[in-house]
């Protein structure tokens, strides 16, 4: 059993496969990061009238794109509902983004909004399922994903055009983050292992990779331009998927979608959230909150995606994981279950 559950990814050559679906898009662009592709692009479509972000979205990321086009913020909310489309203000000229929410939605819904609205430029976040069947069967003028939030690759963005437009190409050297942040994925490899490798060396090249990285767009490093066409990345997402499903029915809960994004759990309040939070990290489950939103910076103005962003937080059961790894994630949120509120579990 592994010394920890969560937290960033490592190098295994087992992640490697013999024989692959050919699941990445031919005409697609790498990128260091898919904030910076996204950054790029707006600057290409220059100068739209307005960026409208979902509510319930990475601050950082918006923030990053409003230094280029101002935001406006629509309603979407993790509870399964889909967008509300009565508060997507958007006109022609203006920008949209829209986010497969945590993998669980098949962007019907979408497709009928862009038939239905030509002027507007609709890209596609796909950061927690990039090859699912909504990212293989879009219809907007253009997609983007995370690859590094489901890949166990230091870096890289993709941009793609489901409708062939023309793409920009990243530019300058490859960023100085990746390489930090690779050489941290090879020693916790070597950690987990059993060797004699400090935690807090290898934590400390993620966090300086991850800081150089930001919004980066410039193209994706060596090591993930190579490794990326090699990965079993069909694989990968049916184990990661396996596990999420497998967790979720241990834990009592109905999971959507056709790759679910990890588990979500909704706490009753933030100060629960947060003492779950270090229950889990005693446990040596660490798991990431998406996303936080701090009224006194850039927030969606959103009170109940604010609500939301205060009271849950992802457990990150994913590929690397095994029964073993499931069952004990179980176990340690039904320990702190049996002394917290039992609405734990929204």
């Amino acid at each position: 059993m592994r010394p920890e559950i969560g937290s960033e990814f490592h190098w295994d050559p087992a992640f490697l496969g013999t024989t692959r679906a050919d699941v990445l898009p031919p005409q697609g662009r790498l990128f260091a990061t898919a904030c910076g592709a996204l950054r790029v692009l707006l600057r290409r479509l220059a100068p739209p009238g307005r960026l409208h972000v979902p509510s319930f979205f990475c601050m950082g990321v918006a923030e990053a794109l409003g230094r280029d086009v101002p935001p406006a913020w629509y309603r979407h909310l993790p509870d399964d509902r889909g967008p509300h489309w009565e508060t997507l203000h958007a006109v022609p000229g203006d920008v949209v983004l829209a986010q497969n929410l945590f993998g669980r939605e098949d962007g019907l819904g979408w497709r009928d909004w862009i038939d239905a609205h030509p002027g507007v430029t609709v890209v596609e976040d796909h950061s927690h399922d990039p090859f699912g069947p909504w990212a293989r069967t879009s219809t907007a003028p253009y997609a983007v994903a995370s690859l590094r939030k489901t890949l166990p690759v230091p870096d890289g963005g993709l941009l793609w055009s489901p409708r062939g437009l023309d793409l920009p190409a990243p530019a300058g050297p490859p960023a100085e983050g990746a390489a930090l942040k690779l050489a941290a994925m090879l020693l916790k490899a070597a950690w987990l292992d059993g060797h004699p490798v400090p935690k807090d060396v290898f934590r400390s090249l993620q966090q300086r990779g991850e800081q150089s990285l930001l919004g980066s767009a410039a193209p994706p490093s060596p090591f993930t331009a190579a490794v990326l066409p090699l990965l079993d990345i069909t694989g990968l997402r049916a184990a990661a998927t396996r596990n999420a499903r497998a967790l979720s029915a241990l834990l009592g809960l109905e999971v959507r979608g056709a790759a679910p994004f990890r588990v979500q759990l909704l706490s009753p309040d933030e100060p629960t959230r947060d003492a779950l939070l270090r229950h889990l990290a005693r446990n040596g489950i660490f798991a990431p909150v998406h996303w936080r939103q701090d009224r006194g910076a850039l927030w969606s103005g959103d009170e109940q995606a604010a609500d939301f962003a205060a009271r849950i937080l992802t457990v990150p059961i994913d590929h690397r994981c095994g029964p073993a790894e499931v069952h004990r994630a179980a176990e340690v949120l039904a320990a702190f279950t049996r002394v917290g509120p039992a609405s734990l579990i929204g």
